[in-house]
Parts: structure tokens; sequence; C-alpha cells
């Protein structure tokens, strides 16, 4: 701990954060290099318009200070709704309406709309004392505003066992990633298979680019005709699965004008007209997929654009590992195997507390048990 006195407050914006300050403790925090950490990710979700109080996610950012120097952050955001999560909490919000209570307003850590494991408890060391004044300070910011709980969601493992030992609630569910043994190519990789599965991929892969081929653009590549065709690939979407996408055209320009080398766009193209698209961002040793969407339908596009691609680009680039977003049982067959993740939540009323708290016990061991069941259906030679 630091010998200074240690004093929270918290920001209304990012920008309220220096740039080099954030990716600091991002850097300190996180070897990964997660790129949804970066200060211009936040930047460009709320100078855009896209996280903002109108659309219920107030920026309210934990800042720790040992005298003038920021030693701790936490990424918070006050909301009014449960959307753009992908950890859900609607049943125990109606639950305690019913009884008489409020849920929202409720503060949530995390990065918004982005369903992806990274710290969120980011500090200058890795002293555990500094991270529990974080979540002392997101806690006691609660109780001063009558806030009803903290949700701090996707976090890593250590982080969840932090916050349990200082008595939030842990919930655990399942993601798909792909994981490389050292492949020197997509065929070695096919070799992991078994034969009935190196067969059903291949004829995956030739169906979904038949007449088709298919650009990795970042960098320079990432114009704002690009963006456009993106945009409408993104919005397409969006509108089937949620009615209105969470992001609009102005974030995409932002963070693009601040990460473009660690962007990678996958996009599909008849002749040079692109059908077909998908978003990822690059760490230090993972491709992290997201944004599918598609203005033509094809068999097995999606597959390929999200999945066998990111592959391809992940041994071409020597990373460790794709993580393709949340849900999704269908990516086992593609070979991305089940991997936990955490999120831990402190509930400020006693009896709220309580039932979620025996609903969480009997859920975790479900979602162990699913677990053990997935891990039967992988693709790959047994024995």
């Amino acid at each position: 701990m630091p010998e200074e006195p240690l004093t929270a407050t918290i920001a209304s914006a990012a920008a309220e954060i220096d740039a080099a300050t954030w990716n600091g403790l991002v850097a300190a925090t996180d070897p990964h290099a997660n790129p949804f950490l970066d200060h211009a990710f936040f930047l460009a979700l709320e100078q855009s318009g896209s996280a903002t109080k109108r659309t219920g996610w107030t920026p309210r950012h934990v800042v720790l200070r040992a005298g003038e120097a920021v030693v701790g952050l936490l990424p918070m955001y006050e909301k009014t709704h449960s959307q753009g999560e992908y950890v859900f909490d609607h049943g125990w919000a109606n639950a305690f309406d019913q009884a008489g209570g409020s849920y929202y307003p409720k503060l949530q850590c995390s990065v918004p709309f982005t369903p992806v494991t990274a710290p969120k408890l980011l500090t200058w060391s890795e002293d555990p004392a500094l991270k529990r004044v974080l979540l002392a300070a997101a806690e006691a910011y609660a109780t001063q505003r009558g806030i009803s709980s903290v949700h701090a969601t996707f976090v890593p493992e250590a982080e969840a066992s932090l916050a349990t030992s200082a008595d939030w609630l842990l919930r655990t569910d399942t993601q798909y990633h792909w994981h490389n043994a050292g492949f020197a190519s997509f065929e070695d990789y096919l070799e992991t298979m078994s034969s009935r599965h190196r067969k059903i991929t291949r004829r995956e892969r030739r169906d979904a680019l038949e007449g088709l081929t298919v650009r990795w653009l970042t960098g320079a590549d990432l114009t704002e005709t690009v963006w456009d065709a993106f945009f409408d690939f993104y919005q397409d979407t969006g509108s089937k699965k949620w009615g209105r996408p969470y992001l609009n055209r102005k974030f995409f320009s932002l963070l693009s004008a601040a990460m473009a080398d660690r962007i990678v766009l996958m996009f599909a193209y008849d002749g040079e007209r692109a059908v077909a698209g998908t978003l990822n961002l690059l760490g230090a040793d993972t491709l992290y997929g997201r944004y599918w969407g598609a203005t033509r339908e094809v068999p097995f596009l999606h597959f390929e654009l999200c999945y066998y691609q990111a592959i391809d680009f992940a041994i071409a680039h020597k990373l460790e590992t794709v993580e393709a977003g949340a849900q999704g049982e269908h990516k086992l067959a593609r070979g991305y195997a089940p991997a936990t993740t955490y999120s831990v939540h402190w509930i400020g009323h006693p009896g709220l507390r309580d039932a979620i708290a025996r609903f969480l016990t009997q859920e975790r061991a479900a979602v162990l048990r699913e677990q053990e069941a997935l891990g039967d259906l992988t693709p790959f030679k047994k024995g």
C-alpha cells in the first residue's frame, strides 16, 4: 500500500481521466493487453453517445489516488436497465421490485456491450489491498446514493476470488474459446479432429466461400467507406437480435481513428462488393471476435468469418487464444472449448442478497455439470 492517504473520487466521463494514466494502469494490471480496456475504447463509447446517461449508461468511474498520484481505477456505470451486459439479472430486478424495492439504478463495472473477460480492478501494483479499496469505494458510493447493487461482470478468476473474500456473491457461466497448440496451419489444426469432423469442417469452408473471397482489413485499410459497409452488417444483425443496435456509426469512426492497428475486419466479397463482415480486436496474445453481420444469406458464412478465419489469423500471427463472444454451443463443433466466466455482485438489501446467494449456489452447480457434459461434444480425436 502507498504511504500517502488514499482517496476515491468518481469521474463522470472517461475524458476526465488522463489517457496515459488510464492505459498505464491497464498495462500494470493486464498482461494480455486487452484492447477493450484501452482508454480510447471507453472514450469512443462515451463520446459517440453509445454509453451515456441517455442510453442508460451514466459513467461513474472510480479513481483511486495516493496523494496526487492515481494508483487505481474501476470502470463503472450507473444503469437504469440491464441491457447490453450478457450476465442476466432481470429476474432479480423483477423479484425485488415486486417485493417493494427499487433495483434500478444499479452500478455496473464492465466494458459496455462487451462480454469479454478482463480485469476491472486496475491498479499500479498487484497489492490486493489496493484492489479491495476499489471494491469498498464502489460499495460506499452505492450506499451513499441508495443504489441497490454493484455488479462486476466478466472478471478474471483472481478478481472474483478477491471480491468473494470481501463478501461479494459469485456467479459463473460458460463461453467458448479456441486455443492454439502451436499449429503451423489450419490443416495442421484439422489433424487433431476426428475424421468425420475434418470432413464436415472442410465442406463448411468450401460451401461458405464458393464464389466469395475473404480479406483481412486493418490499419490504413479501414476507410470510412469500409466502416459504412460494416455498419450496415452490424445494423442488420442488431435489428434481428435486440431491435436496436447498441453502438452507433460514430463509435466505429472514433474507434478506428484511435485504434486502427488493433482492429481486424474480416470481410467476404463477391467481386468488389462486400456482402458480410465481422470485427475483431487484437490483444497481445488473443484475438477477440465481435459484431457479425451480412447482407446476403450464405450457408456457413457466419462460421467461416467468425470462427474459421479467426483461427486462420491466430495461427498466422502465433496468437494463443481466440475469444468469439458470448453464448453459442455451436462453437464446440468448430473446436472452441468451454471456458468459465466469472462475475461478482454486491447486493445491499439483506433479504435480496440471501435469495440471490441461494440461487447462485444452485446455478454454479448447474454450470459445472453442463461444462462436464460439454467436454464430450468437442470434435477432437478421443484418447
